[in-house]
């Protein structure tokens, strides 16, 4: 019986794999917080990125991303190990930063529609709590590069420059990034980002490492599904 057992167990490991981050239920929205001891980010199993785009370890940058659901929002939390900021002098958190990725960000991309795999969201926020959200086409890039687009997301960023570590939350609503109604099983195509340091020395983070100098390369992208 025991063997059974581990047997069961091996197989959900491994139909999950390393490709996938599970985003957990939570039964209503939350204030949005960066802090990851607060409760609403518990029981959140955290994937991990730590690999620059060639798959290459990018050493003391090992980021922490951890996902939940509601009916009506879709929310990350990131913690991110630093060694060094690069950081807009005149930073603005009431509106739009256009190219915020020429400075530190986490980034969330994003997309629904498995047939047409170019097509998706891109989501960013700073330590210092700007952020930008665009609507990417690979094949038929919209106008200004998608950033015009308003999805209506909120974000929360929190920098501990004593322990060199910042935690940038987002909330999304799911409407925007996909119409189908959300459950458990649902699944979604999905890349983690992080560009930090300065441009002499930038680090690119990725979870999926896409193998190519961009980060917009879907076909890397993993798995992400919404669980109880």
């Amino acid at each position: 019986m025991k063997s059974l057992v581990f047997f069961a167990a091996a197989s959900v490991l491994l139909a999950e794999g390393p490709g996938v981050i599970l985003s957990r239920h939570i039964n209503s929205d939350f204030t949005l917080t960066a802090d990851p001891n607060n409760k609403a980010w518990k029981g959140a199993r955290p994937v991990f990125a730590e690999r620059n785009n060639l798959g290459e370890i990018v050493p003391g940058h090992r980021t922490e991303i951890r996902s939940r659901w509601s009916g009506r929002n879709l929310y990350f939390l990131f913690i991110c190990p630093y060694e060094e900021l690069n950081l807009k002098p005149d930073p603005s958190v009431t509106t739009e930063t256009n190219k915020l990725w020429d400075w530190d960000v986490a980034e969330v991309f994003v997309g629904s529609d498995f047939q047409h795999i170019r097509q998706y969201k891109e989501f960013e926020l700073s330590p210092q709590g700007e952020w930008v959200d665009l609507d990417i086409d690979r094949d038929f890039p919209k106008p200004e590069g998608g950033w015009k687009w308003d999805s209506g997301f909120e974000v929360k960023a929190h920098l501990d420059r004593a322990n060199k570590i910042w935690y940038g939350a987002m909330r999304i609503p799911l409407d925007r990034i996909d119409k189908r109604r959300p459950a458990p099983g649902l699944e979604m195509r999905i890349n983690f980002y992080r560009l930090q340091g300065p441009k002499e020395n930038r680090k690119q983070i990725a979870w999926q490492p896409t193998h190519e100098r961009s980060h917009h390369v879907p076909e890397a992208f993993g798995i992400l599904r919404l669980v109880e």
